[in-house]
């Protein structure tokens, strides 16, 4: 990188002020009533790509839903793109004009089995869930996609709105791929939303990523009968697993590692001959990333000889930090304060009180209120967004479709995502990117300045490397370790 994160993060300022076309009172009122018109299929897709809960690079059939449903509309859909089977483009295009991408998503989180109510209670026959709502962020991206296309349409707009099917975001860096095969090259702007306990858009960064699979191979034996003849790669892991946690004391600040073991054995009395561990590497800088990521590989090669083993590795995902962009700031500043936000009914309400009682820290029970902007702090998580964001002015905001004070990543946050409490917020979504990709359409100077904000912060020199390098879609990811 040729650019450090502070001078990439840092104020820009840029000459001349940019001349928006805000939405008139009734062009506002027609996107909205269009919008709205969306909600009864942004409710179904939703509600059924999350019984689906199809983990990353398995999502066939949620990915097939939303295609059908934007083929259904008017656009015309490339799938299979970028080496992953799920993934998918979907375009409308009304002559020349501005390009607009809106991303979807729609995996699944593994070991996150809830039924749709408020308390603990897992489904038969179902290991995974929707714990990060992407069921409801690919339904309503589809909803305004298409909302977008229809106000297109019937008021001789130009330009085009473009969604992208991006599987495989927990983890897979699905993003990443589309982003290296150049699909985003042509675009001005790119919109997305995220599901959460509040109604809040940010320019936060979020943290750049590397993670991957360290397998071990060594010797069964008898563990009893024959421990000398074994080589425990279970050891391997373990051995490796120590000499990171000694590694921590001795890497920059606000650096994260974490990890969990695939693999360890079949049997206490056989020395296991496979094992693997999961790695993530977390830091906003991506080069400290990189950085610490080596000298994690070194531990796993140290261990190796320790035991008298041999070990291996795979990336399996790799993304950026989040690249925010002020002038697209203002612009979801101006729209999303527009869309208006009804109280819960008295069953979502019922839903919301019950749910609080098993929350740790619940908060106000009201899905009204929009958060201003946060700093430019450090977000605590990864997203393959973040790629986007370096290549592309990109902008995103969240809404409540959880209870107030629901962690990400819970049973909780999964149960929320089943309701109409979580499709109530993700048509809160819908209609705020309809209304902001609606002004980029008409605003082309805002559209050259955020491409100049985004130039700045990157720097002028930066070309896009991925993290994974050049490795094809990890499409097994999720499976169970191969041995």
């Amino acid at each position: 990188m040729t650019t450090g994160l502070a001078a990439a993060l840092g104020a820009v300022a840029l000459a001349g002020t940019a001349q928006a076309a805000p939405l008139t009172d009734a062009q506002r009122a027609q996107l909205l009533a269009v919008s709205k018109k969306q909600e009864p299929a942004l409710s179904s897709d939703a509600l059924a790509i999350w019984n689906l809960a199809e983990v990353g690079y398995k999502e066939e059939k949620s990915s097939a839903l939303l295609q059908d449903r934007l083929r259904k509309a008017g656009f015309t859909v490339r799938a299979g793109v970028a080496g992953m089977p799920t993934a998918f483009v979907a375009s409308f295009r009304n002559g020349d004009g501005p390009v607009i991408g809106i991303l979807a998503e729609y995996d699944a989180l593994p070991g996150l089995s809830q039924a749709a109510v408020p308390d603990r209670k897992g489904t038969p026959g179902k290991n995974a869930a929707h714990g990060c709502g992407h069921n409801l962020f690919g339904a309503a991206s589809v909803a305004s996609a298409v909302a977008l296309k229809e106000w297109m349409a019937a008021n001789k707009v130009k330009g085009e709105v473009r969604v992208y099917g991006s599987p495989a975001e927990e983890g897979g860096s699905g993003k990443v791929y589309l982003v290296r095969d150049g699909l985003f090259n042509d675009v001005d702007a790119v919109l997305h939303w995220h599901p959460g306990d509040n109604n809040s858009y940010t320019v936060t960064p979020s943290m750049a990523n590397i993670s991957g699979k360290f397998r071990f191979h060594g010797v069964s034996a008898h563990a009893a009968a024959a421990p000398d003849q074994g080589r425990s790669a279970l050891d391997g892991v373990q051995v490796m697993n120590i000499a990171v946690e000694h590694l921590r004391e001795h890497i920059p600040d606000k650096t994260r590692i974490h990890y969990v073991i695939t693999s360890g054995g079949k049997a206490p009395n056989v020395v296991p001959d496979f094992a693997e561990v999961y790695y993530y590497v977390r830091q906003a800088d991506p080069q400290i990333v990189r950085d610490v990521w080596a000298r994690v590989v070194k531990a796993s090669k140290g261990a190796a000889i320790a035991t008298d083993t041999t070990s291996d590795y795979e990336i399996t995902g790799g993304v950026y930090s989040l690249l925010p962009n002020k002038t697209l700031l203002e612009v979801a500043e101006r729209n999303f304060s527009k869309v208006p936000i009804a109280p819960w009914d008295a069953e979502q309400t019922a839903f919301a009180t019950q749910m609080a009682k098993n929350l740790p820290r619940a908060g106000l029970l009201d899905p009204t209120p929009i958060l201003p902007p946060s700093a430019e702090e450090q977000l605590n998580g990864s997203t393959d967004v973040a790629d986007v964001s370096w290549t592309v002015p990109t902008m995103g905001i969240s809404t409540t479709t959880w209870v107030p004070g629901t962690p990400a990543h819970s049973w909780q946050s999964s149960a929320a995502s089943g309701t109409s409490l979580g499709v109530k917020g993700a048509s809160v979504a819908a209609s705020a990117l309809t209304l902001m990709g609606a002004e980029l359409l008409q605003s082309p100077d805002v559209l050259a300045k955020a491409k100049a904000e985004l130039v700045e912060r990157r720097g002028k020199d930066f070309k896009y490397a991925a993290m994974l390098g050049d490795r094809k879609p990890a499409l097994d990811y999720r499976d169970p370790p191969a041995q």
